[in-house]
């Protein structure tokens, strides 16, 4: 799959569409990824995209290359996303997924889709069910990654970021040569407040309330596929594909 041209498709929405091959494997490839912050979401997607020529739809991304976007290019949908976003609001789950709607040639790329960011709510989830019917696609699973709070509270709090060039270490996955000294420029690594374990709980403890009323929709629906996320990203991956297969 032209992962490129892909991402550059979900980007820009309007009539632009993904260029993936078929799937050849048979395991499902219309999903939703699900997963708190530390969970080594992003990994996964990344494989999955790799084994299963879907596209990578992140919203995130989609929010963070509008900012570079002249007003001209953007569509009106994510303007008004970025209006909310300026204003430090919430973007209201119309306009999201009015985003998404803009984008729908892209969920109808032969190669499948990982949606990612989206959907956030039950009203979101519910939208989507709707958009997917109009387009005559169903959605084939959820994919929820799941680790104990202690094992988030570890693996977030380990991070220390450059003072300067703002690249990221772990004090046991990935440290630096020299302890609090960046490999890169020498910066000073430093802490952020969100990575502390008391910021972190209290994220993890918005992120349970606000996902439980999602993952119980999707379990009610026979959707939703809940992965253990610890181990080695291989492992965890082998557990995904071994939990599609079931699934398929």
């Amino acid at each position: 799959m032209d992962t490129k041209q892909d991402q550059k498709a979900w980007i820009c929405g309007g009539a632009a569409h993904c260029e993936s091959p078929p799937k050849t494997n048979g395991l499902p490839n219309r999903l939703v990824l699900l997963g708190a912050p530390g969970v080594g979401k992003g990994t996964q997607a990344e494989l999955l995209c790799t084994n299963l020529g879907t596209c990578h739809l992140s919203t995130g991304d989609v929010f963070r290359a509008a900012k570079g976007l002249d007003s001209a290019e953007r569509t009106p949908a994510l303007t008004a996303a970025l209006d909310y976003m300026r204003r430090g609001d919430l973007v209201p789950d119309e306009t999201v997924l009015a985003v998404v709607a803009e984008r729908v040639g892209c969920l109808r790329c032969e190669g499948g889709f990982l949606l990612d960011g989206f959907p956030r709510t039950v009203a979101q989830a519910e939208a989507l069910a709707e958009l997917l019917a109009k387009e005559k696609l169903k959605l084939d699973a959820v994919l929820s990654y799941e680790l104990p709070l202690e094992q988030v509270v570890s693996r977030l709090s380990g991070r220390r970021t450059c003072s300067k060039c703002k690249a990221v270490f772990h004090v046991k996955a990935l440290p630096p040569k020299m302890a609090g000294v960046c490999d890169h420029c020498g910066g000073k690594l430093y802490q952020r407040e969100d990575d502390q374990p008391e910021s972190i709980r209290v994220r993890m403890e918005a992120y349970e309330r606000s996902t439980t009323p999602l993952t119980d929709f999707y379990r009610r629906r026979n959707l939703l596929l809940s992965i253990p996320a610890d181990g080695s990203p291989e492992q965890i991956f082998k557990r995904t594909l071994d939990a599609l297969k079931v699934a398929s």
